[in-house]
């Protein structure tokens, strides 16, 4: 992987994002690189990906379709009504186009960092779980749980997190289809493996 200048990245984001989305994004950036030392992953590619996982959060939601449709980013009839949920898919264009970041990893981190996927890269369950604990949150569930879990057990804290969510979701609207196919294959796995250790 190329050399990535994450201080540079910093410095853009500061100037792209409003102050407190900042200071959501540096918390995100720290806790992924912390997770990712206490799971021998690459800290910096946490850092950089946690640095760029809400490059898109702040632009204007015509301005995200405009994107989309110029670059044939598909788009869901969920995305089109809610274009506010399309800063994963046009956050992880722009880390690619504007700040040349080639690493999949990277890019896939940024792009399921708010629904998760069917078998994630540690990496991306970094930056999905990050983005949830970071010490800024404060009105999430089970957020000392899963803060403790986050540390110990990768994918039980994902479970929580995407079960939370879930829950959160069918109050307020028709969540994505993603994160429920994630949580479905999360709890599957889980129990698979807890069936092959019996």
């Amino acid at each position: 992987m190329k050399t990535v200048d994450n201080r540079k990245i910093r410095k853009r984001m500061e100037k792209a994002l409003d102050p407190k989305r900042f200071e959501h994004t540096l918390g995100v950036a720290y806790t992924a690189a912390s997770l990712a030392m206490c799971y021998q992953e690459n800290a910096q590619k946490a850092l950089t990906a946690g640095l760029l996982h809400d490059c898109a959060k702040c632009m204007d939601n015509d301005k995200k379709l405009h994107i989309c449709e110029k670059h044939n980013i598909p788009v869901s009839d969920i995305e089109k009504r809610n274009p506010y949920l399309l800063h994963a898919k046009v956050g992880s264009y722009i880390a690619r186009k504007q700040f040349h970041i080639n690493d999949k990893d990277i890019l896939n981190a940024i792009l399921y960092h708010t629904t998760g996927r069917p078998a994630m890269s540690c990496l991306e369950k970094i930056i999905f779980i990050a983005d949830y604990i970071e010490p800024g949150r404060k009105h999430a569930p089970n957020l000392p749980l899963i803060r403790k879990l986050a540390f110990q057990d990768l994918d039980e804290a994902l479970l929580q997190i995407l079960k939370d969510t879930l829950i959160y979701l069918q109050d307020i609207d028709t969540p994505d289809p993603m994160t429920q196919q994630t949580y479905d294959y999360y709890v599957t796995y889980r129990n698979c493996t807890k069936r092959e250790e019996e």
